[in-house]
């Protein structure tokens, strides 16, 4: 993989549609001593545990790439969810934290939404690096973008550019993270996501943001759909706002303007 190329691609995409935050890609890692020596280790670095999403915020807005293993990951949902735990049944462990919380009115209604997620194979992988995409030096697995509904409006006509498909989403409202982490990448297709409670509470995620995740061979298609989408009718972000009308005044103004013989 050229990395430059891939810096170049995301510089593309953060100007193109005047990002607020970075976009960042994400490598799921077999082994620890995979990460990349400039990778921070909350434990290490932070010297505490943080979430999954807290990392996604310090990569896209400090910068930083982060390097998360189970001795950096506080959030057990997340854990679940990632294969970093010894759980014989995830989601059975997975449904019977959702159901003290009252997400759901009944046991049976958690255990089949918990069955509509998706959960890696317990010790597939020992890290994952979540990286600004324009410093990652590895090719990642997803790529992620937060962006507002506008921006993500203008991602979907961009990613949908060379599909036959509309793009699909799974809505839940809660531990959304492997919505944008690994669907994509187990689907090989992009995914629209809403963040969910962890994202806004721990990592600042704002409420006008949304989530545009997809495979890393999904890139090429995405740039060329942000040049060529609607190019005919100068579809781009920001939304240019329609301007040839006269404006109409209230009567009062316009009887002062037939005074002044305007």
């Amino acid at each position: 993989m050229d990395t430059s190329q891939l810096a170049e691609q995301s510089q593309f995409i953060y100007n193109n549609l005047r990002l607020k935050t970075f976009p960042v890609g994400i490598k799921f890692l077999e082994e620890k001593d995979a990460l990349p020596e400039k990778a921070r280790r909350p434990a290490v670095f932070l010297k505490k545990k943080i979430t999954t999403c807290q990392a996604m915020t310090m990569a896209r807005t400090y910068g930083w790439q982060m390097g998360m293993t189970s001795e950096d990951l506080i959030c057990v949902l997340s854990s679940l969810v990632l294969g970093f735990t010894d759980s014989p049944d995830p989601s059975k462990d997975m449904a019977d934290a959702f159901f003290p919380s009252n997400y759901k009115s009944t046991m049976e209604k958690t255990i089949s939404e918990v069955g509509q997620m998706c959960f890696l194979d317990n010790g597939k992988y020992q890290a994952i690096l979540i990286s600004p995409l324009h410093k990652i030096p590895l090719p990642p697995d997803t790529i992620v973008l937060y962006g507002n509904p506008g921006q993500v409006s203008r991602l979907v006509q961009a990613a949908t550019f060379d599909m036959e498909e509309k793009i699909a989403g799974i809505f839940g409202g809660k531990v959304e993270c492997p919505e944008y982490l690994i669907r994509p990448m187990i689907s090989n297709k992009p995914r629209v996501v809403l963040p969910g409670p962890g994202d806004r509470i721990f990592s600042m995620t704002a409420d006008d943001e949304m989530i545009l995740a997809f495979p890393y061979s999904f890139l090429e298609s995405l740039i060329i759909g942000l040049k060529e989408s609607g190019k005919k009718i100068g579809a781009r972000y920001p939304i240019t706002f329609y301007q040839n009308f006269q404006p109409e005044f209230p009567k009062h103004y316009q009887e002062l303007s037939q005074k002044l013989g305007l």
